[in-house]
């Protein structure tokens, strides 16, 4: 699932195709809104809160989607079309006199009033990437339950809007704490802190999406994360997983050092595979 950096980059992307043009078509292929037109609309900007994107328009309108597992935008030049095979996927056509967007198998697409937008974002943390992020707040939010353990905290948009499960185990493993370690012993303040730079750092730096260890060589630009089995970067122990729990929000697929990162472990089955 893309994580907020990935999401806030393709804002950026779409704001510099499209922001203060004019739609001369606007379509959303679902079913809420299937007689809803955009055309003569002005895109005025792409903003994010987590993994949220909100695309407000002139007239006091927003759109809301959501990439979740499936979803993914693209942008062509001026005239072009997306390859006919591909069109029965687009949920959202956003065209104008220059570049178009084209959202694919997005699983949110929401038309709302701008000023409605926290019915639909209002339940997220702070998010690090925006301009109000609260660092406070975020850290009251996470220590809520001291008992909870870390990776589901660091998980729970609630908290904090945009570490997705790469974050949330390379975080992990850059403060060498155990995924299951409580929230209660971690020095919330300062693993925010890196989390922060580490987010802003991967949204904002050409090269640098997702790269955790400073190299971009495939297979070594994640401490832990899809590197089960493989010797750990820094000690060479071998990095472990636990697989997805299903239908447990608080489980997703985690990995850790068993050295760099002692304290407890899920009680579930470890598989070595990826």
């Amino acid at each position: 699932m893309p994580e907020g950096d990935t999401v806030y980059a393709l804002a950026r992307r779409l704001d510099g195709a499209l922001r203060g043009r004019t739609l001369i078509h606007g379509e959303l292929r679902v079913a809420a809104h299937a007689t809803a037109d955009l055309a003569g609309l002005t895109v005025v900007e792409h903003v994010t809160h987590g993994k949220h994107m909100l695309t407000r328009f002139s007239d006091g309108l927003t759109l809301h989607t959501h990439l979740r597992m499936s979803g993914s935008w693209t942008i062509s030049g001026a005239g072009r079309w997306l390859p006919r095979n591909v069109m029965p996927d687009v949920r959202v056509v956003l065209r104008s006199d220059g570049p178009a967007a084209y959202g694919i198998r997005l699983p949110v697409v929401e038309l709302l009033r701008t000023r409605d937008e926290a019915d639909v974002v209002g339940h997220l943390g702070p998010d690090p990437l925006r301009a109000d992020w609260d660092p406070a707040e975020a850290a009251r939010r996470m220590t809520a339950d001291s008992d909870r353990a870390l990776v589901a905290v660091l998980l729970d948009q609630r908290c904090v809007a945009g570490f997705g499960n790469l974050w949330a185990n390379e975080l992990c493993f850059l403060r060498g704490h155990s995924p299951w370690t409580p929230v209660g012993a971690v020095d919330v303040p300062a693993l925010l802190d890196l989390g922060v730079r580490a987010l802003r750092h991967s949204a904002t730096v050409p090269g640098a999406m997702q790269v955790t260890t400073g190299i971009r060589r495939r297979g070594e630009q994640h401490w832990v994360a899809g590197r089960a089995g493989r010797p750990c970067l820094r000690c060479g122990t071998r990095v472990r997983v636990v697989a997805e729990v299903a239908n447990d929000p608080e489980r997703r697929r985690t990995w850790w050092c068993p050295t760099c990162q002692p304290g407890p472990v899920a009680g579930v089955p470890v598989s070595s595979s990826e």
